[in-house]
């Protein structure tokens, strides 16, 4: 449902809400709020709410510090985990100057660029996303250890797999948000965890990321349980990813080729953005999460596959993202990548069908590798066009320190 102003305010009175959580991320896709009373919801819908921008790391320094958060009436929802009676909603906002103008490093507003461009263009992207997390004990002091809650493996059953009941709460919160979860299992590593969402425009999509990690953190935690999502939080188990289905829709013929041929041409420049953490690289190469520039139909030790799908459900997917990156950042390089190929009509190299984790050498010889150190992708994005064309200088900069 797609709520004004005038109707947010009429829900907030007719529904017992006593707190709004204005949303939004800091430039690494970290979620931030700032709650306010019922009664000064209207002041924030006209003028905005202020925040110290020096306090937010990457927002700026204390000589420019004033910024302002704009809630968006359409992203409102329940947090279903707050009190019945005196409710908490939450919004997200858009980031600006004191003067009204875009703050350049409010990352939801870079990827609401970005689908304004593709529109513009006569596309519109879709996306879906698969996120991985591993669920953790707690010690006594209720800090999060490295013990898995359970030595399950991929999609087993009770009693084996002990974190059914956390998942089937996690998608039950997730539905009562108006988020719509496709499939939820125990993957590969012990405690590790995997819930997949139905596809959605860009916006959505990236929303809905980011209200999934709060809402995970907040289950485990209720739970007994630690929720983390870094790459790779165990040395010997499988990494999490955070897998990217991606497809395109408007006129032309050979859309998905050439989208994929796109970002295939541009992923050494914006792997810093899908992986952004020094933990990030000691995933890609290892357990299923891709090394190689490459792409197939149905095989997945590659960087990208297209699965067995057909109609609306036709889509590529790409499997070196991890959940430390900025849903926000990663759509619209996604979008801007698949774009440029779909303008240029790019065409994709020739499919690789080995397995290319147990390939020999000379079978992946001519292939290039992704950055596989932060410092490399770091660098491959300092010296990048197609970034600095897309992206504020500052927070290319933020990114690339090394």
């Amino acid at each position: 449902m797609k709520y004004t102003p005038q109707e947010v305010m009429q829900y907030i009175e007719e529904e017992d809400v006593k707190f709004i959580r204005l949303a939004f991320c800091d430039c690494l896709g970290r979620p931030k709020n700032i709650s306010i009373m019922p009664q000064e919801l209207e002041r924030a819908f006209k003028y905005g709410i202020a925040l110290d921008a020096s306090a937010i790391a990457g927002f700026g320094d204390e000589i420019h510090s004033d910024l302002f958060l704009h809630p968006d009436p359409t992203t409102i929802t329940v947090l279903p985990w707050r009190p019945e009676h005196g409710r908490v909603v939450r919004m997200f906002c858009t980031i600006t100057q004191p003067d009204g103008t875009l703050f350049a490093l409010d990352t939801r507003s870079i990827l609401k660029q970005a689908i304004a461009d593709a529109s513009k263009a006569g596309f519109t992207f879709s996306f879906g996303s698969e996120l991985e997390f591993y669920l953790f004990r707690l010690d006594e002091e209720g800090e999060p250890t490295k013990i898995p809650y359970d030595h399950a493996t991929y999609m087993d059953v009770a009693p084996e797999d002990r974190c059914e009941n956390v998942r089937r709460d996690i998608c039950l919160t997730l539905e009562q948000m108006g988020i719509q979860p496709e499939s939820s299992h125990h993957e590969e590593g012990p405690g590790q965890n995997e819930i997949d969402f139905r596809y959605s425009d860009a916006l959505t999509a990236a929303d809905n990321a980011i209200t999934f990690c709060t809402v995970v953190k907040t289950i485990a935690a209720r739970n007994g349980l630690a929720a983390d999502f870094s790459p790779k939080p165990l040395p010997d188990c499988p990494g999490s990813g955070f897998h990217i289905n991606m497809s395109v829709q408007g006129s032309g013929e050979n859309l998905m080729q050439h989208m994929m041929a796109g970002i295939l041409n541009r992923i050494p420049e914006i792997t810093l953005f899908l992986n952004p953490t020094e933990q990030s690289y000691r995933r890609l190469g290892s357990h299923k999460a891709p090394k190689y520039i490459s792409w197939s139909s149905d095989n997945r030790s590659m960087l990208i596959r297209i699965p067995a799908a057909s109609g609306e459900y036709r889509r590529v997917e790409l499997r070196s993202p991890d959940c430390t990156a900025n849903p926000y950042l990663a759509f619209a390089l996604l979008i801007w990548a698949g774009l440029e190929g779909i303008q240029e009509q790019m065409s994709p190299p020739e499919a690789s069908n080995v397995n290319l984790f147990t390939a020999a050498k000379h079978e992946v010889s001519h292939l290039q590798t992704l950055p596989l150190s932060r410092t490399t992708a770091s660098r491959n994005s300092a010296a990048s066009e197609f970034l600095a064309r897309h992206l504020p200088a500052s927070l290319l900069n933020y990114f690339c320190k090394e």
